[in-house]
């Protein structure tokens, strides 16, 4: 989602009240994933079908160890 022409983070609820978490905003066709503690380096976009394999394989646990 964009709100006033910029991408509208969001952060697992899990995260808490810690700053050291993964946010994730999505934008017409791509989704950007950025690092909480430094906002203004630049993010990494993923088309939506590939971010939503990559969610498959880290709930799958396909990562684990990598």
């Amino acid at each position: 989602m964009v709100h006033r022409g910029k991408p509208l983070w969001r952060r697992s609820s899990r995260c808490g009240n810690e700053s050291e978490c993964v946010e994730v905003a999505v934008c017409e066709d791509r989704v950007l994933a950025r690092d909480s503690k430094e906002p203004l380096r630049s993010s990494v976009q993923f088309t939506a079908p590939v971010w939503t394999r990559f969610l498959r394989a880290v709930t799958q646990g396909a990562l684990e160890g990598s």
